[in-house]
């Protein structure tokens, strides 16, 4: 059996395993547990819902708006013809069809979102197939498509994030950096809370989220009481 690194042993004594944390234990906690000294780890939180994928009227996807961020720099791709007003707002990269095309015959992905608006979308439509495993696809749901580009660039670049189940029925979601303060993190990580609890499908009978932890990159996983 393969022997956990002395760092991750180490974080591993300050959880209790058999208690669920408040959101403000817990985000003093997980920055205890992050003892890289290389890296600024990201603190992630990971839900496990009473959901069935399968279904359409129980899928979750939308956007949060983290009050401090996540600490995470997106590079910004804009396909518009209001170029300007994509420079001024943000965007790392600006432009219509021609983007589009270099990312076809280029096979070029030095972005990590991309913003459109409406009247460019039938250009999507040749390399959706490329696009949509990447989950880069413009939607209206995440606010990547949008008419007044220039406020949804800001939106993404201070701080708006997506969220998606997967098959199984579960959300993951990077809330913070352990160079943030303890609040910051419990802003950040109440306010998905929120989202997540909102979102509730009305076809979802008993325990709805059946699991929430917290964790750093490299540690272990810290359980949240909701």
């Amino acid at each position: 059996m393969k022997r956990l690194p002395k760092k991750y042993q180490e974080s591993l004594k300050l959880i209790d395993k058999t208690k669920k944390y408040t959101v403000s234990e817990a985000c003093e906690l997980v920055k205890k547990t992050a003892k890289s000294t290389k890296w600024d780890e990201t603190i992630d939180v990971s839900f496990k819902l009473n959901i069935d994928a399968k279904q359409a009227d129980q899928q979750l996807r939308g956007t949060i708006v983290l009050p401090h961020g996540n600490g995470k720099t997106k590079k910004l791709l804009a396909v518009t013809d209001k170029v300007e007003e994509a420079k001024a707002a943000g965007a790392d990269f600006v432009g219509g069809k021609e983007m589009l095309e270099k990312i076809e015959k280029e096979n070029w992905f030095e972005f990590d979102v991309i913003v459109a608006t409406p009247n460019m979308m039938p250009s999507f439509a040749k390399i959706g197939k490329v696009l949509g495993p990447r989950g880069l696809m413009p939607n209206p749901k995440s606010g990547t498509v949008a008419v007044d580009i220039a406020s949804a660039i800001k939106e993404i670049k201070n701080g708006k994030i997506t969220y998606r189940n997967d098959k199984d029925g579960n959300i993951a979601v990077s809330f913070g950096k352990a160079s943030f303060d303890a609040q910051k993190l419990a802003d950040n990580l109440n306010a998905i809370i929120d989202v997540i609890v909102k979102a509730r499908p009305s076809a979802v009978k008993g325990t709805y989220i059946l699991n929430c932890t917290i964790s750093s990159t490299f540690g272990p996983s810290i359980r949240i009481a909701i």
